[in-house]
């Protein structure tokens, strides 16, 4: 008796710091959601949140309880298939996991467990199986919006963009949809741009390296700053709001998970509608209707909120203009995928 509580504890003490919102021992779940995150923690503003916010939305949504859904946030890229195991192991019908460098653990779990549909957030996968969707983004095409609403705010003709790692592949279409949509409507605007140099391991959790960025390009006659990398990406807008200089989030409308102190900076969020999407694959697979393969989400910028004022009219119908070409195919962001 006395073993078996020392490996409760044991096991207790490593557990409870990654799960949240699922009891492990809980009564059974007729239909239980997780979440595998990235690398970058689950409140990374971004689209860890929004893909968690997704699952509780789905499960509210389906009646199903809190402790029939949780999440679990990954340390290590080496811990993504046994995260995902954890919550096979309790019974989970759908486990979502969340970014990129997750693409190639996922596709080896839904082969491992085709009985279990996976769901992953900026994922492409080669073979899709029966049981896998890859909820993917023309994140090019909302780069560009926010690039050419930067160069037509921008002042000084110069603006800047703070950027997670290269390794990821959205985080390059974002910034050269960025820099290609500022020069659509700006052909003489300098656009300054960094991205990470720490890789998965740290490219999008390091705030300090993203204040500290932007405030050199600031320091460079930057006035807009697009920040597109997690917890990196916000401190460069949070720099930007304290130094009084506009700026733009990404992923998902940022008005919403930033500080009231960037809220009067934030122009606009170059997003991807990652919460819809989860939400909508999560309920086609409770009903027995499952999308497996490759799913566009939608891309676009979030409302101005409490900027809308202090944008131009001709700057918005210049926007609008804009989305609308890309949206029938009139205008091309010049990225190639």
């Amino acid at each position: 008796m006395r073993k078996w509580l020392v490996m409760f504890l044991l096991i207790s003490m490593v557990m409870v710091p990654a799960l949240s919102g699922c009891q492990r021992g809980a009564s059974k779940c007729e239909f239980r959601i997780g979440l595998v995150t990235d690398v970058g923690e689950v409140d990374d503003k971004g689209f860890n949140e929004a893909a968690w916010t997704a699952v509780i939305q789905a499960a509210k949504e389906l009646g199903i309880s809190d402790e029939c859904r949780g999440y679990i946030e990954t340390q290590d890229a080496k811990d993504y298939i046994a995260n995902m195991e954890s919550f096979i192991e309790e019974g989970a019908k759908v486990v979502v996991t969340s970014g990129f460098a997750a693409a190639q653990a996922t596709n080896e779990a839904a082969a491992k467990y085709p009985n279990v549909f996976f769901i992953g957030t900026d994922q492409w996968y080669d073979n899709p199986l029966p049981n896998l969707a890859g909820l993917v983004f023309n994140e090019d095409e909302s780069g560009f919006l926010a690039g050419a609403l930067a160069a037509l705010m921008s002042k000084s003709g110069i603006i800047g963009g703070v950027y997670g790692t290269d390794v990821v592949p959205p985080v390059v279409y974002f910034r050269q949809g960025y820099e290609n949509g500022a020069k659509y409507v700006r052909p003489d605007i300098k656009v300054l741009g960094a991205y990470h140099p720490g890789g998965l391991a740290s490219g999008f959790t390091d705030p300090q390296w993203g204040g500290e960025t932007a405030a050199s390009m600031i320091g460079q006659g930057a006035d807009v700053i697009f920040g597109a990398g997690g917890k990196t990406g916000n401190g460069a807008l949070e720099e930007a709001a304290k130094r009084g200089v506009w700026c733009i989030g990404v992923d998902v409308d940022q008005y919403y998970t930033l500080t009231d102190a960037v809220k009067p900076y934030l122009l606009s969020s170059a997003m991807k509608m990652i919460t819809p999407g989860v939400v909508d694959l999560i309920k086609k697979a409770h009903s027995g209707n499952f999308t497996s393969g490759q799913v566009f989400g939608a891309a676009a910028l979030a409302p101005y909120h409490d900027t809308e004022s202090k944008i131009p009219q001709d700057v918005k119908d210049k926007i609008a203009q804009i989305t609308k070409g890309i949206q029938d195919g009139s205008i091309s962001t010049g990225v190639q995928k």
